[in-house]
């Protein structure tokens, strides 16, 4: 079997093999804790290649795994022994300035995206890490500092270029497969592999501020409460944000917001949250949009060992709050190593997000008020039981509070979390659409959407 790897019809991109040099250096994706090893890693140059890449792997029998980003927690980018179809020399991206839209290669990175669209002024709603992949964030959704203006990433996509898991390519939007769009929005990646997508763009703001009001722990409750109270009637600039984490081994909550927009319309708002009470400390910065995209880059850096647990929530009721800053740790420990504890987060939904109809596209739970997120980091294995069983425990404190989950947060929890991520009836819907374009579950290397039509094979 291997033999024939080294020829693959109609393949004209890299193929690297395990002996190869680049081999480790190309299999390594964001979590440190992810260790496998492909049969061949198949570098895409073009939509024919990711045909040829498909045609081959089933004809093998081998396991197809897509990597963009590789942000995935569970490195679900990277087979044991199967093909590693790499799409992330596929990057161009094309922006017409004029018709407002951009064209964007399957393997490209959001800082791409944020680049050539600010360029000329604009900008679509894409992730708040720039090295994630426009792919993973897309077809999952997309949530980002622009969505409660325009929407998510998923809801300003216009059309997709796909390729089957009969190794067929067609066009996926509004007017061509219509069916198949509604999937891709929302559905993950398993209804085929995207090669472009096409995007369209909004006149933005090239400025953002970053506000943070930082209270410690006894003052903490008081405060999120008033920044609960804040959510219902917040300007659709404003992405409001709160925080649950540690600072020189002592817990902090931070609570605050993202704004996207006018500078002195943003820093009056701010009074807003000066009125929740005297933080221990006040952090307003001002950046360009691109530099707001990238803030986060370093403190999620690739390599590093990570676990991480995400909720829903239509409501914050003082409980939850109690919960979320208690981080996991209620009636556990008295003393706890602050530092080894997760950390969480609130971001807030609603604005356009909710505009959008539940059944224009395969995304869910569009009432959210927040999503929840908690992770933890770390670079010792010998660190990690403790740590995945820390970040468990604290979503499962939040768990009694929420409603749903975004499927792009999911990590381990299978096919639970996969009805937890659709309603029952979308999910049916789902259930019959893998059935018609990937009846052999080809594409299971992802939060799984299993066929009706036949038994899965290798479900999770």
């Amino acid at each position: 079997m291997m033999a024939t790897v080294t020829n693959i019809p109609g393949f004209g991109g890299e193929l690297i093999m395990p002996t190869d040099d680049a081999y480790d250096r190309k299999r390594a994706v964001w979590n440190g804790m992810v260790d496998r090893r492909p049969a061949a890693i198949l570098r895409c140059l073009s939509t024919e290649d990711v045909v040829a890449a498909v045609r081959f792997a089933r004809e093998s029998q081998l396991e197809i795994a897509v990597r963009c980003g590789g942000h995935s927690v569970l490195g679900l980018s990277v087979p044991n022994g199967g093909v590693m179809i790499d799409l992330s020399p596929i990057s161009e991206v094309r922006v017409d300035p004029v018709a407002r839209k951009a064209w964007v290669g399957g393997g490209s990175l959001l800082r791409n995206l944020d680049v050539a669209a600010q360029e000329h002024g604009l900008a679509t709603t894409a992730g708040n890490v720039s090295h994630t992949g426009v792919g993973g964030l897309t077809l999952g959704g997309g949530m980002g500092w622009l969505a409660r203006q325009v929407g998510l990433a998923c809801d300003n996509l216009e059309a997709c270029t796909v390729v089957t898991a009969e190794g067929r390519v067609v066009r996926a939007s509004e007017s061509e497969n219509p069916d198949l769009f509604w999937g891709l929005r929302g559905g993950g990646g398993n209804f085929g592999i995207v090669t472009e997508f096409e995007f369209r763009l909004h006149p933005v703001v090239g400025r953002a501020l970053i506000a943070d009001f930082v209270f410690d722990a006894a003052n903490g409750p008081d405060a999120m409460r008033g920044w609960r109270d804040l959510l219902p009637d917040a300007p659709r600039a404003a992405t409001l944000t709160a925080s649950a984490t540690t600072v020189g081994g002592v817990p902090v909550v931070n609570v605050g917001c993202v704004w996207v927009g006018d500078m002195a319309e943003g820093r009056r708002y701010l009074s807003t949250f000066r009125e929740l009470g005297t933080p221990a400390t006040e952090r307003v910065r001002e950046m360009s949009y691109v530099e707001l995209q990238s803030i986060s880059d370093d403190p999620n850096s690739h390599g590093v060992r990570r676990y991480s647990k995400g909720h829903y929530l239509t409501a914050l009721s003082n409980d939850a709050i109690d919960a979320f800053l208690a981080r996991g740790l209620s009636g556990k420990r008295t003393d706890p190593d602050w530092a080894r504890v997760p950390n969480g987060g609130f971001q807030a939904y609603g604005g356009a997000i909710a505009d959008f109809g539940d059944d224009d596209s395969a995304f869910s739970h569009r009432q959210t008020l927040v999503e929840f997120g908690c992770g933890t980091s770390w670079v010792d294995p010998g660190e990690d039981d403790e740590r995945v069983s820390a970040a468990r425990a604290y979503g499962a404190a939040l768990a009694p509070f929420a409603n749903g989950v975004y499927v792009n947060a999911l990590g381990d929890e299978g096919q639970e979390g996969v009805r937890r991520a659709y309603p029952e009836r979308k999910l049916a819907r789902l259930v019959d659409l893998k059935g018609r374009y990937d009846p052999d579950n080809a594409f299971h290397l992802n939060q799984n959407i299993r066929p009706a039509a036949r038994e899965a094979p290798n479900p999770r």
